[in-house]
């Protein structure tokens, strides 16, 4: 309850926003951002982000970017099995842009308006501790992409407890989360099932550049075979049928064209 009462500015938050911007990686981020909602009574948090929605189906999970403070047996039962998808809060962020508590969550499933799955999520969530919350659902450029942030209110911390929190710190709890959002969907996307080579990703930005298969073999300094076994494994990396597709499916994933992050030099002032 300590990072309820501690409060904070926007002129504090703002070293905050600068490091986040900075980062190089999701984890930086994600480590960043969800550490802040934590010292304001929110250490639980789930992200997730797709660039293939289709009506309230996030497409294949192995290409959506799924994020959580909770531990590996909390990621599979929320994200893997799909429970998010039966919530309540999860509906209202595939429809609407903005943000809101959960609030609503209480007022609906008292008064019965909720689906029968969304009343039976509701008890699991309330099972484990999860009774109250703040939902963000962010503005996308495309109609195919969709992120939303849930903040979980700490055990001890009820729906009038958020309402007071979101009253006090929903700027900068709003500006943490769009900043965040926003350098997210610009890095590459920390997936194992889709990951490329460093030669696959050359081939593929060759490609994308208009560069024939012979070009990219002189370009590489490769045979012309070897660009293709490079352009073949791509496809299957990334579960598409044509090396066209697997450009425009990389291009979205942020796995092609992006600046490699250097190491830090040792000793060096």
């Amino acid at each position: 309850m300590s990072g309820v009462t501690m409060g904070t500015n926007m002129t504090a938050v703002l070293p905050l926003i600068s490091r986040m911007a900075e980062a190089t990686t999701v984890d930086e981020v994600w480590g960043m951002a969800s550490g802040f909602f934590g010292s304001l009574g929110f250490a639980r948090a789930n992200y997730g982000f797709t660039r293939f929605l289709h009506k309230r189906n996030v497409g294949d999970p192995d290409d959506a970017i799924f994020l959580t403070t909770g531990d590996a047996d909390y990621a599979r039962f929320y994200f893997q099995n799909g429970f998010y998808a039966r919530t309540p809060v999860y509906r209202w962020a595939v429809s609407n842009v903005g943000a809101t508590t959960w609030r609503w969550v209480k007022d609906a499933f008292d008064a019965g308006q909720l689906t029968p799955e969304e009343m039976d999520a509701v008890r699991q969530n309330a099972a484990i501790g999860i009774v109250a919350g703040v939902s963000v659902s962010f503005p996308e450029a495309s109609t195919r992409s969709k992120g939303a942030l849930g903040l979980i209110a700490d055990t001890g911390i009820g729906p009038d407890q958020v309402e007071a929190i979101w009253e006090r710190h929903r700027d900068e709890l709003l500006a943490v989360s769009h900043l965040m959002h926003l350098k997210i969907i610009t890095l590459p996307q920390p997936t194992a099932k889709r990951s490329l080579t460093e030669r696959q990703r050359q081939a593929l930005e060759w490609v994308a550049d208009g560069k024939t298969t012979q070009d990219v073999a002189m370009l590489m300094e490769v045979s012309a075979a070897m660009v293709e076994k490079h352009l073949r494994l791509a496809r299957e990396a990334l579960q598409v049928e044509t090396t066209t597709q697997a450009v425009a499916k990389a291009s979205l994933l942020n796995m092609i064209f992006q600046r490699v992050a250097k190491a830090p030099m040792v000793g060096k002032s």
